[in-house]
């Protein structure tokens, strides 16, 4: 079996980056080459970074305003300043980000120190989500590759080298629904079902726990009308353990009432497995805390010990 291939960054043409404004024109490109005609904006983006000899202090980047697409559309209608059209060479560069597997010929390691990500907000599918995220003691390596072009490659953290953060991600919980509302109405059409009505209610049982009821109007064809019923309820434990119970699925349609019958059984098999957000996470990343709040926005914050 052929060994996966490394996770390498490339940044431009070797040796690596010798100052903190280097670097972060080297990240702004790599990330437009990544991103390519899927985001607009990037060009508005302010990217910082201070070095310290082969280690990086600190990198902070800010992508408000930055809008995300899942289908390059953003490239080629984003806001003013955008990244302008998508076509072939956006692609190009990031296949050839995401491709880049050389000999490597040089290998330095280092520690990113500190990066802080903030987003006030971005926009990702129509939906504008703010973020925050701050990680510390990120281990990498400085490589050189037989092209003559420089990267990084990530380090696992382990036990004696953890890493440490928090991050806080907040989205309105009305513009939520409204995309929710839009994807599923593109994936019931390409069943020949129209979504004539959608109702989404969250709310908050705590500080890691949430109830969840969803309401949808569907047709199918000319006679087949019928509303959809949903409910199922969320939480977090102590010890990270997330959890779905009590999901109900009913509709006042015979009919459906009955194709829904047939899916209760692989609902309920899916929904009973919980999952262990800690067990999920490398040696060296431990999950201390999640907490969800439901308000006029659907917060969700998690802190690294």
């Amino acid at each position: 079996m052929d060994e996966p291939a490394p996770d390498l960054l490339p940044l431009g043409p070797a040796p690596r980056p010798a100052d903190g404004a280097d670097l972060a024109a080297r990240i702004r490109t790599a990330l437009a080459d990544e991103l390519g005609g899927r985001a607009a904006g990037l060009d508005q983006a302010s990217v910082t970074a201070v070095l310290d000899g082969a280690d990086v202090a600190s990198v902070d980047l800010d992508l408000s305003g930055v809008v995300v697409s899942v289908d390059g559309a953003a490239g080629q209608a984003g806001p003013a300043g955008g990244a302008g059209p998508a076509g072939p060479g956006s692609r190009e560069k990031a296949d050839a980000t995401k491709r880049w597997n050389p000999e490597i010929v040089r290998r330095e390691p280092a520690t990113l120190r500190r990066v802080r990500v903030d987003a006030h907000p971005l926009v990702a599918v129509d939906l504008p989500v703010d973020v925050t995220a701050e990680l510390e003691g990120l281990r990498f390596d400085w490589v050189e590759g037989s092209d003559g072009r420089v990267g990084v490659q990530p380090v696992e953290p382990t036990e004696a080298h953890p890493v440490s953060g928090h991050a806080r991600i907040a989205v309105d919980k009305a513009g939520l629904v409204a995309t929710a509302r839009g994807l599923l109405t593109v994936v019931l059409l390409q069943q020949g079902v129209t979504l004539t009505g959608l109702d989404v209610d969250l709310v908050s049982r705590g500080p890691r726990a949430a109830a969840l009821r969803v309401d949808a109007a569907i047709k199918k064809g000319m006679f087949l009308s019928a509303r959809v019923q949903a409910t199922a309820s969320v939480s977090v434990d102590d010890d990270m353990v997330l959890a779905v119970r009590d999901v109900q699925l009913a509709s006042g349609n015979p009919l459906v009432a009955a194709l829904l019958g047939t899916v209760k059984g692989r609902v309920e098999a899916a929904t009973s497995r919980d999952l262990d957000l800690a067990e999920r996470l490398p040696d060296g990343v431990r999950l201390a805390d999640v907490r969800l709040e439901v308000g006029r926005e659907l917060v969700v914050s998690a802190r690294l010990a």
